[in-house]
């Protein structure tokens, strides 16, 4: 037995004193991203329901609702110990789904409730990722995050396959509302996880207190001060910025080809749920086999590089065959390199910031400055359709800017190493 764990820790690259607080993470993770699997692939059917057209109209709505939950989210951070928060937050999701199981399986307002269900999937996930990563930031060190983060990250993947595999079976045999049923349960086994993962965690005294000012007067401006202030954290908005431009096109090419394809909704569904199903076996492989490995021997700049490549990559295939196929092999493997190695990569950049920046401008920077940029990039692609660019003309547009996004990400790792040998002493 003792000879399999220490076989387990060199594996993971995790420490005796480390192991359970990773153990706790990964499952944590594995069950938050099962759930939000389970809802993905419905939004997704619902945004192609919704047309193309109005697409724009939600992201734009996703946004303005980002600005109106910020606040919120911010006074509870300043009021409430990590202990306490974390699981608050989750509930609140878990009800909403109680509230959305009710409007689909009495048919209240059917249009209406597809529309505003889009949008809620597209806060969830944001605000759900990153509590979990501000709470990984918060608990585990820079050179921790370099050996366990890819482990750590492969939780969530695993989750994605639940979530996916349970969609395509399901999604015939219960239909839509039930499907929201399972996606609350999973919900709340990463709750029992996150409870269990603060009790483990290796830095619980020196971060588990209220994480901003007691007196709860801050808000979503503090987060834009902290941005303003700092080149760093403004670079990581804009690489945060211009991933957005990157998901935003692919996304509503995406939607384009797949309409064509099918009209049914039930095989959209299922087609979405397979797309998401090929991209998370590959990505779990990586991230199990050799995401630690690559990011401690390349950095976390070259590693958040590897993404803007495969999406100036994939962009440029588009430029000469904007097919179904080209986009099924696009995005499998830019979701790969995102949960493989950017995303992972990312969150490093955050081990080297202030507490206050963990979660303030963290937040901020994942919530509203990536949805902001789904409304200004969902327009401005609407807007180039009206002028007479066609999907590969607008490719063609895409390919300089993920190259400079590539040039960012290289400079951003540079300054993250030299900020991680201040604050840690290196």
């Amino acid at each position: 037995m003792m000879g399999t764990e220490q076989a387990l820790q060199r594996a993971i690259g995790a420490k005796p004193a480390e192991m359970r607080a990773v153990v706790w993470s990964f499952a944590y993770f594995f069950f938050l991203l099962a759930s939000y699997f389970v809802l993905r692939p419905l939004r997704d059917e619902m945004g192609v329901a919704a047309g193309r057209d109005y697409l724009q109209w939600l992201f734009t709505a996703t946004f303005f609702v980002m600005l109106a939950v910020s606040p919120v989210y911010a006074f509870a951070v300043g009021r409430l110990p990590r202990a306490r928060f974390i699981p608050v937050v989750y509930q609140f999701f878990v009800a909403n789904l109680a509230l959305f199981w009710l409007a689909l399986q009495y048919d209240f307002f059917r249009a209406e409730t597809a529309r505003v269900f889009f949008v809620w999937v597209s806060v969830f996930n944001l605000f759900a990722v990153s509590v979990f990563w501000s709470f990984m930031a918060d608990i585990f060190r820079t050179e921790q995050g370099k050996r366990l983060f890819g482990f750590i990250a492969a939780g969530g993947t695993a989750g994605t396959l639940l979530g996916s595999a349970a969609t395509v079976t399901l999604a015939e045999r219960l239909g839509t509302a039930n499907l929201l049923i399972v996606a609350g349960i999973l919900l709340e086994l990463a709750i029992l996880c996150a409870m269990a993962l603060e009790r483990a965690s290796p830095r619980r005294e020196e971060t588990a207190a209220p994480q901003t000012d007691p007196d709860g007067k801050g808000g979503v401006f503090d987060g834009f001060m902290l941005i303003a202030r700092s080149p760093y954290l403004a670079g990581i908005a804009l690489w945060v910025a211009l991933l957005s431009l990157a998901g935003t096109f692919l996304y509503f090419m995406q939607q384009d080809v797949v309409r064509a394809a099918s009209q049914d909704p039930a095989v959209r569904t299922r087609m979405f749920a397979t797309m998401d199903l090929a991209a998370n076996l590959l990505t779990l492989g990586l991230q199990f086999l050799a995401t630690g490995a690559i990011i401690k021997r390349i950095g976390a700049g070259a590693s958040a590089a590897i993404l803007p490549l495969i999406f100036a990559a994939g962009f440029a295939a588009l430029l000469v065959a904007p097919t179904l196929a080209i986009i099924i092999a696009f995005q499998a493997l830019q979701r790969t390199a995102n949960f493989a190695f950017s995303n992972p990569a990312r969150e490093i950049f955050f081990t080297s910031v202030s507490r206050d920046e963990k979660y303030k401008a963290k937040n901020l920077i994942d919530a509203a400055v990536f949805r902001g940029g789904d409304v200004i990039w969902s327009w401005s692609f609407t807007g180039l359709r009206a002028l007479g660019f066609s999907m590969s003309g607008i490719a063609a547009i895409a390919i300089p800017l993920m190259l400079g996004w590539c040039a960012l990400a290289l400079a951003l790792g540079r300054a993250q190493d030299k900020r991680a040998a201040i604050r840690e002493g290196a």
